[in-house]
């Protein structure tokens, strides 16, 4: 079974509920109606397609989830997933950004100086060459990026890649794309 199988099954409000009761350890069609609130009727019918899905084993009253199923769902979804595109040609740079960055958000600052200082050479990238910022607007470009944009501004400009005057940042630092 494939993983978007199993998220269209669980579409449904009732299946997701079985599903759950199930999870949270309910062992029975009763114990599952009464957890998740539903009836014995729609319990059975959930649990019914849930069955023929190779997503839960019934026998007779008692229900069991076979979660071994969902594991295997989402490995072979990462395993058929196409390669995220690098985000440098550089290999050591890639692992580092790999590791930090998600869907082109930042998921943590490293705490490593030279870690850092990789991710904050590709993020800088956001401010062009030549144009001079106010505040509000360097943490609206760098909030895209991670919410602790006074943390990443400071960074920024201890590792010369910004500079401040007056409220008005610019880039002076960092690789330019021409």
């Amino acid at each position: 079974m494939d993983a978007g199988t199993i998220a269209g099954l669980l579409a449904d409000p009732a299946r997701l509920r079985v599903v759950a009761a199930l999870a949270l350890g309910a062992g029975t069609i009763e114990e599952v109606a009464q957890a998740s609130g539903l009836s014995l009727k729609d319990v059975a019918l959930a649990a019914r397609r849930l069955a023929r899905a190779g997503l839960v084993r019934r026998d007779r009253h008692a229900l069991e989830l076979l979660t071994d199923r969902f594991g295997e769902a989402a490995r072979a979804a990462a395993a058929a997933a196409p390669r995220p595109e690098p985000l440098s040609e550089d290999p050591a740079e890639d692992a580092v950004l790999s590791a930090f960055v998600r869907d082109g958000r930042l998921v943590s600052i490293p705490a490593q100086a030279t870690k850092r200082r990789v991710v904050l050479e590709h993020l800088v990238r956001v401010f062009d060459a030549g144009v001079r910022y106010p505040e509000r607007e360097v943490n609206a470009l760098l909030a895209v990026w991670h919410p602790d944009t006074a943390a990443l501004r400071r960074y920024l400009v201890d590792e010369g890649l910004l500079t401040r005057e007056s409220g008005v940042y610019w880039r002076s630092g960092g690789w330019v794309d021409v």
